[in-house]
């Protein structure tokens, strides 16, 4: 038989337990859904990827995937394997080819400006990765320093 002071004990920490749980951030992110090669390419990034971003500690993206992850709040966003940007689709009605376009830390990446802040999207790799960034956290591109080596290490170079 469970005594009044087991089950004050028992609610106590499972009130604990969702505080916790309710004030770690989480967000929403649309998921990718990638295919084939360029799904493990990005199940390997997940793995990969630092537990912290511009100083900022990673979060919880809903839903939970590998093609996700999230850091501080506001959130800096990653996505693995998203579509071709359309200003890089031959044949959009906003394809640029000479799209903004910058290196860093051996990763290239097209930028585009956003309402607040900027979305960064790799080129020239097996599956591109995603990035926005708030413009709280300006200069933004300073995020993808962080993440270069995890998609070097686990994202091929190729069309």
């Amino acid at each position: 038989m469970i005594s009044a002071r087991q089950r004050h004990l028992a609610l106590t920490a499972l009130t604990v337990l969702f505080v916790a749980l309710s004030c770690s951030p989480s967000e929403d992110v649309a998921v990718p859904s990638p295919k084939g090669a360029a799904a493990r390419y990005c199940t390997a990034l997940h793995a990969k990827l630092p537990q912290t971003v511009d100083g900022l500690e990673r979060a919880t993206a809903r839903p939970v995937s590998d093609f996700t992850a999230m850091w501080g709040d506001p959130a800096v966003k990653l996505r693995c394997g998203v579509p071709k940007p359309d200003v890089l689709t031959h044949g959009s009605e906003h394809y640029n080819p000479s799209a903004n376009a910058a290196e860093v830390n051996g990763v290239s990446w097209l930028f585009e400006k956003q309402d607040d802040g900027y979305r960064f999207t790799t080129v020239l790799r097996k599956a591109h990765v995603e990035v926005t960034v708030p413009g709280k956290y300006a200069p933004e591109v300073n995020a993808l320093t962080d993440l270069a080596d995890a998609v070097k290490k686990t994202v091929p170079v190729g069309v």
